[in-house]
């Protein structure tokens, strides 16, 4: 019997559309720019972008789809390094464990050990064992500052 229950991205998005993620960011083109639920403190600033609708792999996407969560996955990545001072930004689209589309957008900074730096971030770090993201307390000025970078003036945001 083949499972038809939400997967974590779809129960994401539940939370979302109800208004229920301390982590939001932004309303994007193609979906959802979210603070990750895991915060390495090497690496605070971990986000996702998540496709809305959900589909299984990029390659479900039809070209200007694909476009669009493309484009909006360098958005995010751009507003990481402008809110973090990032060197750089990891892009991540695995969709092995989570058979579900999501972009990883994850900072790295010249300050990290430098055994660390060479390594990609999962392997890197232990997100299982990093702090959880605190939207309302912790995580919150980080957030706006994600969210600034990422929406022009005038342009629509998380609401």
């Amino acid at each position: 019997m083949q499972n038809t229950s939400p997967g974590p991205i779809a129960q994401r998005l539940e939370r979302i559309h109800r208004g229920d993620d301390p982590q939001l960011i932004a309303r994007l083109a193609s979906g959802w720019a979210v603070l990750g639920d895991r915060q390495p403190e090497a690496i605070e600033g971990c986000c996702m972008l998540l496709p809305d609708p959900v589909v299984s792999s990029v390659n479900d996407l039809d070209e200007a789809a694909r476009v669009a969560f493309m484009t909006d996955f360098v958005r995010l990545g751009d507003a990481v390094l402008a809110a973090t001072g990032a060197e750089r930004i990891n892009y991540l689209i695995l969709c092995n464990q989570v058979p579900e589309l999501h972009g990883h957008a994850i900072p790295r900074f010249a300050e990290e050990d430098s055994d660390r730096r060479r390594l990609g971030p999962f392997e890197a770090y232990d997100f299982a064992e990093a702090r959880p993201a605190d939207g309302a307390g912790r995580d919150a000025a980080l957030i706006a500052r994600i969210r600034d970078a990422i929406v022009p003036s005038g342009g629509s945001d998380a609401s």
